[in-house]
């Protein structure tokens, strides 16, 4: 049998995993990424605050103390699109460029990647010379006219993610089902 402190180190240890790997996370998304927890998650929180091993700046919990000042907006989104599958979820990591996050979901294979305004074109040429990779694509987009200017083969959706969380999702004109 566990101990309440063999219980709560894992735990603990699963928050410091996500604040280290996405480096600036807000307490919906933390609680999104531990369903069903949430009294738990914010106590673990509170304590990984007050023994440094988090810092809580500006409503953000950070990695270090100075994360919120180099923060990738596209990963913070990212994380929200996440959030949708989350249920599905078996593993999630950051990515390498142009992923953001790499997750395997119902046998599946998935990349966040972000198309940057004005390098859309960039980013369909990395991804077509992918060498047959198995990912499905999540392309956050700032706006949907960049849609059209975006040709990546294994593209399950685009999307767009307010600042407050809300992700839209939209798919090619002319994309089948």
């Amino acid at each position: 049998m566990k101990t309440r402190d063999q219980i709560y180190a894992r735990d603990a240890g699963a928050l410091l995993r996500d604040i280290t790997m996405y480096r600036v996370l807000t307490e919906a998304q933390l609680l999104g990424l531990h369903p069903g927890r949430d009294e738990k998650t914010k106590n673990l929180l509170s304590y990984l605050v007050r023994q440094n091993r988090a810092w809580l700046v500006d409503g953000y919990y950070c990695a270090a103390a100075d994360s919120l000042e180099k923060v990738d907006r596209g990963l913070m989104a990212a994380v929200w699109v996440l959030l949708d599958f989350i249920k599905d979820v078996e593993y999630h990591a950051a990515g390498d460029y142009p992923a953001k996050i790499i997750f395997f979901a119902g046998g599946e294979i998935y990349e966040i990647v972000e198309a940057v305004r004005g390098k859309e074109i960039l980013l369909s040429r990395v991804l077509a010379n992918s060498g047959g990779q198995a990912s499905r694509y999540l392309v956050i987009v700032e706006e949907p006219k960049q849609i059209s200017e975006i040709d990546i083969p294994n593209v399950s959706g685009y999307c767009t993610v307010s600042d407050e969380g809300e992700v839209r999702y939209y798919r090619k004109e002319g994309a089948g089902p």
